[in-house]
């Protein structure tokens, strides 16, 4: 070993010991002829003095030591002076007076300083194994670790059994396309890399094993943002014999459980629950922010009815109005107006009515076309006071919901409304509808076609199909979807009568599920389960923007990997041998 202890787990109970440290060079210092090194490692710092009447041949090496050197030292531990200890340190009582020293390995000038918060996201993404030396990024990895630990030793608590299952599979495009992986055995034949295990927990399931989990990988060609990366982690959960409630009930105590094991941290369960459609009417997100108010009022009946001709066309159109009340500390000037109005287009609104409520009264340029009762009318519906501004957007629903729901968010961080003291805020959203229109318009599933539909509305799969409600349920966190679940279809045939329904042929079906089918009738117990996002949780844990950051390598929104240069290309020997030929776009000619 180069080392008997670490650097973070030295304390004052150590004082006259001696001690072999290694790790690497964070700060030095010269004062008064004596040399100061902060030496780190994963557990944490401690402060190295070389003294030229301990060892001038020591004093001599250290002379040549630069940050991030790796260096070994050995020395005795002692109690720094009482003016010289550093409280914001948990090493900070002690330092350690080296004998010997022994430079392991040299660092190259640095690209940029590893505890530089500034960095740019591309230099650090270049450098990222650099950048996994920042304290920053050491806390966030190591929390993912204890994070997935508190995950396991829950599980296996309440008796889950953990099954991997194959990275290597069949093409079944379910939405975002699929990864493929060419077979040099099979020609012209390939694997898909799964975008979630879905299928193979559910045989798990028809296989007997009742509670299965994993840490699955899963695979998504799709236009990244902030929140996902092409290759993610989720928390797969599956259980046999349940119902929604049960599934809802084990995921709270799990969440409950992580966030206390490994942030201290208690949760507020059970989790609000609330329908899919009152999330929509109420935040105009099916993934809302439930840390503070703002929430959206229909005013349709009385705003549609006012004399400006603007308002007429609107009504005609069939328009609806919604409205957003917050407390201003005084009248708002027009300036200010025209920044939230700025805002509001930059959702997709229109424009924006506004009202401010004052003692003498309801003020706004668009007073005047409404009656003293309509007034009256709109601020008993808003519950508005004095000193509230009452906003409001006109357009086709539920376009204008969803649009409000956007200015909702952005008025809430130029307000500062997140509410500190509820850092987590947990919400079930329920009841979401079966399936939705695609772009073409085409009948898509809203979550996946293995969701089962509510009982008493499978009769209303042939005639009215966007009215069937599912068996679906998402947890949402801060305004970020963590998880998604349901209860599954145990019946081979309601599961091809959707397939069917979302625009596959029976040969399609037969290709690409036949498999599967075929289980569900060997004895298929009701079951269902939830995946959860095990990188969007840690993100939330972490107080971070990005899952990114909370990823030891990831790729940039480019599906790109800065570091190691990747997707790359591959020689034509490679090629032959997989029986493929690139086919290059034409402006790459």
């Amino acid at each position: 070993m180069l080392r008997d202890e670490a650097c973070g787990n030295i304390t004052s109970d150590d004082a006259g010991r001696e001690v072999t440290l290694a790790g690497w060079v964070r700060r030095i210092r010269n004062l008064g002829g004596i040399n100061f090194i902060d030496l780190w490692d994963r557990t944490g710092t401690v402060q190295i003095k070389f003294d030229p009447e301990v060892s001038a041949e020591v004093v001599k090496t250290a002379e040549k030591l630069h940050i991030e050197y790796v260096i070994q030292v050995k020395g005795r531990v002692q109690k720094r002076p009482k003016e010289a200890i550093n409280p914001k340190v948990k090493t900070g009582e002690i330092e350690v007076s080296a004998e010997e020293l022994r430079i392991l390995a040299e660092c190259k000038p640095l690209p940029f300083m590893i505890e530089d918060e500034d960095a740019t996201e591309e230099m650090r993404l270049k450098y990222r194994y650099l950048d996994l030396r920042r304290p920053t990024m050491q806390r966030n990895i190591i929390l993912r670790h204890r994070a997935i630990k508190a995950i396991r030793d829950y599980l296996d608590e309440v008796g889950f059994v953990e099954v991997e299952t194959p990275i290597l599979m069949k093409s079944t495009p379910e939405g975002a396309r699929d990864y493929l992986v060419p077979s040099r055995i099979h020609k012209g034949k390939f694997y898909a890399l799964p975008q979630s295990p879905q299928m193979y927990k559910q045989l798990l399931m028809i296989a007997g094993y009742e509670r299965y989990f994993q840490i699955a990988r899963c695979f998504r060609d799709e236009d990244l943002r902030a929140d996902r990366q092409p290759e993610f982690t989720q928390l797969d959960i599956e259980m046999s014999f349940v119902n929604e409630r049960d599934i809802m009930t084990l995921s709270e105590g799990l969440m409950g459980y992580v966030f206390e094991d490994t942030l201290d941290i208690k949760l507020n369960i059970p989790f609000e629950r609330i329908t899919y459609n009152e999330a929509i009417a109420r935040y105009g997100t099916d993934k809302p922010d439930m840390r503070y108010g703002l929430e959206l009022i229909d005013v349709t009946d009385i705003i549609a009815n006012g004399s400006a001709d603007f308002i007429r066309k609107m009504k005609d159109e069939g328009a609806g109005f919604i409205a957003i009340t917050h407390h201003r500390d005084k009248n708002p000037s027009r300036k200010e107006l025209d920044e939230y109005e700025r805002t509001a287009k930059d959702c997709g609104a229109g424009g924006l009515m506004q009202f401010y409520i004052s003692p003498e009264g309801v003020k706004g340029a668009l007073t005047r076309f409404y009656t003293d009762e309509q007034l009256k009318q709109l601020v008993e519906k808003t519950g508005s006071n004095d000193g509230d501004l009452i906003q409001i957007a006109g357009g086709e629903m539920p376009k204008i919901l969803e649009v409000m729901g956007k200015y909702r968010s952005k008025l809430a961080q130029k307000m500062c409304l997140v509410d500190k003291s509820c850092e987590f805020k947990f919400v079930w959203i329920t009841d979401f509808p079966l399936f939705e229109l695609d772009e073409e318009g085409n009948i898509t599933s809203t979550h996946h076609p293995f969701t089962s539909p509510v009982e008493e509305h499978i009769e209303m799969l042939e005639t009215e199909p966007l009215s069937v409600v599912a068996r679906s349920y998402d947890l949402v966190c801060n305004g970020y979807e963590l998880g998604t679940g349901s209860i599954r279809i145990s019946d081979s045939d309601l599961q091809r009568g959707i397939l069917k329904l979302v625009g596959l042929s029976d040969e399609q079906i037969e290709d690409r599920f036949g498999f599967f089918l075929k289980a569900l009738d060997y004895g298929c117990p009701p079951h269902g389960g939830i995946a959860l996002g095990l990188d969007r949780i840690i993100m939330l844990m972490a107080g971070e923007e990005s899952i990114r950051d909370v990823i030891a390598f990831p790729k940039t929104l480019r599906a790109v990997s800065l570091m190691s240069d990747e997707p790359s290309e591959v020689d034509e020997e490679q090629l032959k041998e997989l029986g493929l030929i690139v086919m290059r776009d034409e402006d790459e000619e």
